[in-house]
């Protein structure tokens, strides 16, 4: 039995990774229908603006002194500002373009950017030592729990719990539900859609920069392709959840990190290999119940 808590407590945190950055491509897909595969790359640039340019194997820290509210300010800010420019110099200029050419776009994006941090950090893996402090374990009763799992499911619920109240509260809240629901009547009504994208690519890009910080936190390595694996899992958890619909893909983001720690504790050890094979054939057993997703958007219920 503690065994099987230990495990929850696991998927949760891993469940509660997929959320945040699930969240980050169901906002900007709520909003523009893009289904942006450059997210994972954000991600990949927060961990790597942890550390000084280089191509040697070995990382130095560039603000290993920092105290953790400037380190989290400093690189939210830069995923930021590289968030905000892939919207001003691509897909700004894709406004009236379809999904499949948005998303073709977001591939662009992605290979680009990989390729401009393989030229400043060169292509092998580096090991980093970042605020390891919080990799300790905390006695619960007979449970371990690591510090940092409790740290990151905290996070998590906290954000989601500002962007909800953003959303439902505030003038441009309401402004990117309205254009969420029907982009061209918002913007009848008098919301301005460059803003409202540009306000989507910002949240998206500070989802990002929190994920990277937990993420390399967790790993202690970085790699140049880190972020695919992620928005891989993120995008069939906004599949599954529901495409636009930003509740669901929270719950979709919570189902595959469960449904992937629950898989390689318990498959037997010569099948733990196909885990991922295992977890795509519940996927698409989902699917063909709930088609639209479990919490389809209500503009993809009117559609359908």
């Amino acid at each position: 039995m503690i065994s099987f808590f230990q495990n929850v407590i696991d998927a949760v945190a891993l469940g509660s990774i997929y959320a945040l950055v699930a969240l980050g491509i169901g906002l900007i897909f709520g909003i523009l229908r893009l289904i942006n595969f450059a997210h994972g790359d954000m991600i990949t640039v927060g961990c790597y603006a942890l550390i000084v340019p280089s191509t040697d194997a070995a990382a130095q820290l560039l603000i290993g002194s920092w105290t953790p509210l400037a380190a989290i300010a400093a690189i939210a800010i830069i995923v930021l500002l590289v968030a905000l420019s892939t919207d001003a110099l691509v897909f700004k200029h894709l406004r009236r373009a379809s999904p499949t050419t948005l998303m073709i776009a977001s591939f662009a994006v992605s290979y680009v950017t990989q390729n401009a941090l393989l030229m400043a950090y060169g292509a092998r893996a580096k090991g980093v030592d970042f605020w390891s402090g919080v990799n300790v374990q905390i006695a619960i009763g007979e449970l371990r729990v690591p510090l940092l799992q409790l740290i990151t499911v905290a996070v998590t619920f906290a954000l989601m719990m500002l962007l909800n109240l953003f959303l439902r509260y505030t003038r441009y809240g309401i402004q990117m539900r309205a254009a969420a629901e029907d982009f061209r009547m918002a913007q009848y009504i008098g919301v301005r859609g460059n803003i409202v994208i540009g306000l989507a690519f910002a949240i998206s890009g500070m989802l990002a920069a929190t994920v990277s910080l937990l993420y390399v936190t967790q790993s202690g390595s970085l790699s140049i392709t880190m972020g695919v694996p992620l928005v891989l899992f993120a995008f069939v958890a906004v599949v599954i959840g529901g495409m636009g619909n930003l509740l669901g893909s929270v719950v979709g983001g919570f189902l595959i990190g469960i449904l992937l720690t629950m898989l390689q504790a318990y498959l037997p050890p010569d099948l733990r290999a196909f885990r991922d094979a295992f977890a795509f054939a519940f996927v698409i057993l989902v699917l063909l119940v709930r088609p639209a997703g479990l919490i389809p958007a209500r503009n993809t219920i009117e559609r359908v």
